[in-house]
């Protein structure tokens, strides 16, 4: 039995293992196995490899994706540039190699959205997600900034963002995992009335499929999309990665 797996911290509400046992179900996948491994701290990654040595795959979530690097053999050339990764594989040698699929399902999920007035977007937060949102700006020619509630050189505050940076900056995108099931009444500390019809806001929080971030700026108007579709998107590249 191949195994596969997601390594998080509180990833009870994670869609990852449904979605894999339905997938392997539906296309009469006998040989694979996927599971929660749900660990406090990183260093207990070296545990699970210990434990299951028929490892074959794994998708890294919050709050791994950068912590994961230092144990892994190897980097593809994208994970490299973008610096974080969610996906791992184990190659026939026992090296694991780490890739960002994390590019590719946000990618095509964001695109088909895009109106010739998107040219400039708001990226919240500064996490392991965030790196694979602005690669893939950068990639697409678009013009963002980062907010943080602690920000460095040419990133934002929260508090900065005014009427006339909304009205300039007409992608919101949440990275952070406010919002995320069980508490899904948080959200961005916006002001929720500077979103109008032009704006389009997308949230990588996939549970509940609409967050009060996506609710609150579906009120004044602006596009809305969560991150099922981007998620469902690196999953489906993540198996092509563990099979090839």
């Amino acid at each position: 039995m191949r195994i596969f797996g997601l390594i998080g911290k509180n990833i009870n509400y994670s869609f990852s293992v449904a979605y894999f046992s339905e997938k392997f179900q539906k296309e009469s996948i006998t040989d694979a196995l996927y599971k929660n491994f749900d660990i406090p701290e990183i260093t207990y990654f070296l545990q699970i490899l210990k434990k299951h040595k028929d490892l074959k795959g794994l998708n890294v979530t919050i709050p791994y994706k950068q912590e994961i690097i230092p144990y892994l053999d190897k980097l593809s050339r994208k994970a490299e540039e973008v610096g974080a990764v969610n996906t791992i594989k184990v190659t026939k040698k026992g090296k694991l190699k780490g890739y960002n699929t994390d590019v590719y399902g946000f990618k095509k999920s964001l695109k088909p959205l895009l109106k010739p007035h998107h040219k400039k977007a708001l990226v919240l937060g500064t996490g392991g997600a965030s790196r694979a949102v602005i690669y893939v700006l950068e990639k697409l020619g678009l013009e963002y900034k980062i907010v943080s509630r602690n920000p460095i050189e040419n990133q934002l505050s929260y508090d900065a963002i005014s009427q006339e940076v909304m009205q300039e900056y007409t992608i919101v995108i949440n990275c952070t995992p406010l919002g995320t099931s069980p508490n899904t009444e948080q959200c961005p500390e916006l002001n929720y009335d500077y979103f109008t019809d032009q704006h389009l806001a997308f949230d990588l929080i996939y549970n509940p499929a609409e967050t009060a971030f996506l609710r609150k700026a579906k009120q004044q108007g602006a596009t809305i999309q969560n991150g099922y579709q981007m998620l469902m998107y690196q999953a489906e590249k993540a198996w092509e990665i563990w099979n090839r």
